[in-house]
């Protein structure tokens, strides 16, 4: 087992708005996406995407994410010229996904890892073969665009229960495939903090590594959800000091059993900052 890089946040900023890129990067979140879908209008596209290659001229040290237009749009293979030619660009954030294929349409295009985004009862479906694609480095939720396509009401008991069962699966298919936790998906109503920490702990608590977030103030939300309390550090140190004072494969702390698992989940916990 390794330690996975912590990605507890990334937070999305419109394209066309590259007064707003410094700022995003420096609103404390683990990650940034520039996103050149949703949130730019088609006849900004283009614009967007000369914005994106000024601010990283300019900024050459700055890394970020870009979500860029569907695999079938008219903007795909821009963008994909975009994110192969800028250094900034770490990873390919892929909207609407539902197929391997797309996400080898994305590596072979730019060579850059991609987080496809599963949004439809076509990409639930197709989890497995996603996750286990060359190419993914973890898979994130789009649950409101999924809720559109299958008819489910948003914020009820209905949605709950059809929303964890893909939260699981996507556990599941991730694991798998050996690649990294997914990301939740976004809380559009970013004044509702407690909304968001009662959702930050139940992803945490099934596995996930973090949610996307659509305002700076929904960080540190998410942030204080998954940081480890006092306690679990404190445990989490001693365990790891037995293990390399003595390098024993199996030992006990508080009265309990300590092996390789607790051993790395000990250094994950470690891991997170606080």
């Amino acid at each position: 087992m390794t330690l996975q890089p912590v990605l507890r946040t990334a937070l999305f900023v419109p394209g066309s708005r590259a007064d707003r890129y410094a700022k995003a990067l420096a609103a404390g979140a683990d990650a940034v996406i520039i996103d050149l879908e949703d949130a730019v209008e088609p006849a900004a596209k283009a614009s967007a995407r000369e914005q994106i290659r000024h601010f990283a001229a300019a900024h050459p040290d700055a890394p970020f994410m870009v979500r860029c237009n569907a695999v079938e749009s008219e903007w795909f293979d821009a963008d994909m010229a975009l994110c192969r030619d800028l250094p900034n660009i770490t990873t390919v954030v892929l909207p609407k996904t539902e197929r391997a294929d797309q996400v080898e349409r994305v590596r072979q295009a730019c060579g850059k890892p991609v987080l496809p985004i599963i949004e439809s009862a076509c990409g639930v479906l197709g989890l497995e073969s996603i996750a286990a694609a060359e190419g993914t480095s973890r898979l994130a939720f789009g649950y409101l665009d999924l809720m559109l396509d299958t008819g489910t009401r948003p914020e009820t008991p209905g949605a709950r229960v059809m929303l964890d069962h893909v939260r699981c699966r996507m556990i599941l298919a991730s694991a798998a495939a050996g690649i990294l936790a997914p990301l939740d998906g976004v809380q559009p109503d970013f004044r509702n903090t407690e909304a968001l920490a009662n959702t930050a702990a139940l992803i945490r608590d099934m596995g996930f590594a973090g949610a996307m977030c659509i305002h700076p103030a929904q960080v540190a939300v998410v942030h204080a959800a998954f940081a480890p309390s006092e306690a679990e550090r404190d445990w989490a140190r001693r365990v790891v000091a037995e293990f390399e004072r003595t390098g024993a494969a199996a030992f006990q702390v508080d009265g309990r059993m300590v092996d390789a698992p607790v051993i790395e989940r000990a250094r994950r916990i470690l891991a997170v900052p606080a």
